[in-house]
């Protein structure tokens, strides 16, 4: 490979300013800074209505979020004007700073056929350039310093509010109903894993926790017919697989399993009463989350919190539901739910209005 001439080396070189000039320009406007200012005011602004709609949909719990997006938008009026002005005010020096540059590139360019010349020209250029891109970016670092803790609690506040949104959007497209006042809590991508490790088969699907149950029903697509390895036909299949009362959750293992040990597991075993002795989870969350709002729910903790309070009559069903079948006398071992309407003896068959 021939080695380029020093006319060649330095207008190769001239070309790679003049691109590092272009690109400046448009950082010396703090452009990335002020998308990144704009996406967050979209952001907080649309919080109240967010949350609106979660409401209107069914979201029942935490009656406090509306005052703590109020309370988020109220910091934003404070800080953006602060951000924008701070913004504008740094950019104009940085442009100002660029204009010398910009306005000696036609004089580099002109002196290609001179590299001698061209030379001390090209190395002033790039170090000012450098100089530069450092103010640059310490201007952007400065900028996202003053909102990053608010922008931290803004994330974390939208992060909590996209799950509400995946709850409600999977209790919508449910095939089985909720209990009149009923509260759903959380949903979550998982894999009931039959054998305690999850094997090609096992149902995946969505775990629900409510106030009153945790429901998996399995939601997927499978594969039935294949040619050549590929799938040709698939078939939805979505039912509910598990409903057990919250109450009778009994114990809960987590564990880390994968290749990598990055996969969230939960196992959890029922008392007496449960459909199923135990049940083991793989699911798309922190496990530790799960399990501590599970035990929330055990303990009704969710119930201080309710924008929508319950309904006194269905409580009252709950306290005078009967221990023992009017029919044949057997003991009722059925948990009564708030919501319910009716319980079944499981000796005589007999159904008790509640």
């Amino acid at each position: 490979m021939a080695t380029p001439s020093p006319a060649q080396q330095i207008a190769d070189e001239i070309r790679n300013l003049q691109s590092k000039v272009g690109d400046l320009q448009g950082r010396v406007r703090l452009t990335k800074a002020r998308d990144a200012v704009e996406d967050l005011q979209t952001t907080v602004s649309g919080l109240i209505q967010k949350i609106a709609t979660f409401r209107t949909r069914g979201y029942v719990f935490e009656m406090d979020m509306e005052n703590q997006a109020q309370a988020l938008s109220r910091s934003w009026v404070l800080l953006y004007p602060n951000l924008e002005s701070q913004i504008n005010m740094q950019s104009s020096v940085l442009e100002n700073s660029l204009r010398p540059l910009e306005m000696q590139m036609p004089q580099l360019n002109a002196a290609t056929s001179n590299p001698a010349a061209a030379r001390g020209l090209l190395s002033s250029m790039q170090s000012s350039l450098n100089i530069l891109d450092g103010k640059v970016s310490a201007a952007e670092q400065s900028i996202e310093g003053m909102y990053d803790q608010f922008n931290n609690e803004v994330y974390q506040f939208s992060k909590h509010l996209n799950e509400i949104e995946y709850l409600v959007t999977q209790l919508a497209e449910a095939t089985f109903q909720m209990l009149p006042t009923e509260g759903g809590i959380a949903a979550i991508k998982a894999v009931w894993c039959k054998t305690g490790k999850e094997q090609k088969g096992d149902p995946e699907g969505v775990l629900y926790l409510t106030d009153q149950r945790l429901l998996f029903e399995q939601k997927e697509e499978i594969v039935t017919k294949k040619v050549l390895f590929v799938a040709t036909e698939k078939q939805k299949v979505q039912q509910l697989q598990l409903e057990c009362p919250v109450t009778l959750v009994e114990e809960m293992d987590l564990s880390k399993q994968g290749l990598l040990k990055n996969e969230d597991h939960i196992e959890i075993r029922f008392a007496s009463g449960a459909n199923v002795e135990v049940a083991h989870f793989h699911i798309w969350q922190d496990n530790t989350t799960w399990q501590q709002i599970i035990n929330r729910a055990k303990s009704k903790d969710f119930d201080k919190g309710r924008a929508v309070p319950i309904d006194q009559s269905a409580m009252d069903k709950v306290k005078a539901a009967p221990s023992q079948c009017p029919n044949c006398g057997g003991n009722i071992t059925q948990v009564v739910m708030r919501g319910m309407d009716s319980l079944t003896c499981e000796y005589c068959g007999f159904v008790i209005r509640l």
